[in-house]
């Protein structure tokens, strides 16, 4: 996306237009009203990366526009950052730009934020870093109350931590989420808290317990938890299974467990078909999963994962991908009924929608 396409007076137009396209797109599935959570128009990015030009003496972002990494163009405003991202960055950069030791070989700068307020700023190089210039960066962390982390190649620096509490009020409740530099966060903070309300919603009424699939740091996983019995979760990265722990432990879940395993494996344990020490404990066999919430990356769902949440009475799907969820669909709405659909505008002034469906057994 280029900074030009940010235009703020033509935000609703272009959202209906997508929404329409993705009505277009489901409509052999016989999906009821579409329901729409709209983005804040701007200010709305919670994490971004800019890559630093050197031109002489002058040091500043720059962006390309898509598919073109040879002519880049100079940010001196942007609109699409979170208000703390804005607040910081370009008089951080002036400052880097007075200090041989921080802007020698710096190419990229990358900013992770949260409605709550805080800031990271990880500063990334084409040359090894060290304790001198660690003892620089806290003239930084100090001028703007922030964290800092560096990278050079493979070694990490981290200057006080290398994560954002974020806090989120759902429904009257505040969840602490603790986001590490460099996994995956949700990029638009305002839209993911619609995402997990509308989750709790389809929900609410479906008892029992649920199972998840792709739970990251618990997101949704842990709003959920109220809704049911009991919940087990499946998360592949091991910044995000450790997160999702931190993240339990300090929002007081005592109904939800995380296991750091492929979707794929925790599937054929719950058909019986493998065994594991992972899963020692847990007394799976008397869970009753009666929901399924799945929320794959942008591939979709391999088709031993469609065959198992075919198995459950309900099933929320999160989608960053139309077109895969479409394929998906159409094995899933064999022996299911779509009974909500939603569309999550994370992204935009761009053509990448969210999608959340619900589904129930015919």
């Amino acid at each position: 996306m280029a900074l030009s396409d940010i235009q703020p007076e033509r935000y609703d137009q272009l959202l209906a237009e997508k929404v329409a396209g993705v009505r277009d797109s489901f409509v052999d599935f016989m999906i009821p009203d579409v329901e729409v959570f709209a983005s804040p128009k701007t200010n709305y990015r919670l994490r971004a990366e800019f890559r630093v030009w050197h031109e002489g003496d002058d040091l500043y972002y720059v962006m390309f526009e898509p598919g073109d990494n040879r002519n880049p163009i100079r940010v001196d405003t942007c609109e699409m950052v979170a208000p703390r991202i804005r607040d910081v960055m370009f008089e951080l950069i002036d400052v880097i730009k007075e200090n041989p030791a921080l802007r020698f070989k710096l190419f990229q700068v990358d900013f992770l934020s949260t409605l709550s307020g805080e800031l990271l700023v990880s500063l990334l190089y084409h040359r090894p870093i060290d304790d001198a210039w660690a003892q620089q960066v806290e003239t930084l962390r100090e001028r703007f109350s922030i964290d800092v982390v560096g990278r050079s190649r493979k070694k990490k620096l981290i200057i006080e931590r290398d994560f954002v509490i974020e806090k989120l009020d759902i429904n009257g409740r505040v969840y602490e989420y603790k986001q590490v530099e460099n996994s995956f966060t949700q990029p638009n903070g305002e839209v993911c808290k619609d995402m997990i309300r509308w989750a709790l919603d389809v929900t609410k009424d479906a008892g029992g317990d649920l199972v998840e699939f792709y739970c990251g740091s618990g997101t949704f996983t842990m709003p959920l938890a109220q809704n049911f019995k009991r919940v087990v979760a499946t998360e592949i990265s091991k910044t995000s299974v450790r997160a999702a722990e931190y993240n339990i432990e300090v929002n007081g879940i005592t109904n939800l467990d995380v296991l750091r395993m492929p979707s794929e494996d925790l599937t054929l344990v719950l058909q019986g078909k493998k065994e594991t020490r992972k899963v020692e404990g847990l007394d799976l066999d008397s869970c009753q999963f009666s929901t399924v919430l799945v929320d794959p990356p942008r591939s979709g769902l391999d088709d031993e994962t469609v065959a198992q949440v075919t198995e459950y009475e309900h099933i929320v799907y999160i989608s960053c991908n139309p077109d895969t969820l479409r394929e998906n669909l159409k094995i899933i709405t064999a022996t299911h009924k779509v009974e909500r659909f939603a569309v999550f505008d994370q992204f935009p002034y761009t053509h990448h929608l969210e999608c959340g469906v619900y589904l129930t057994r015919k």
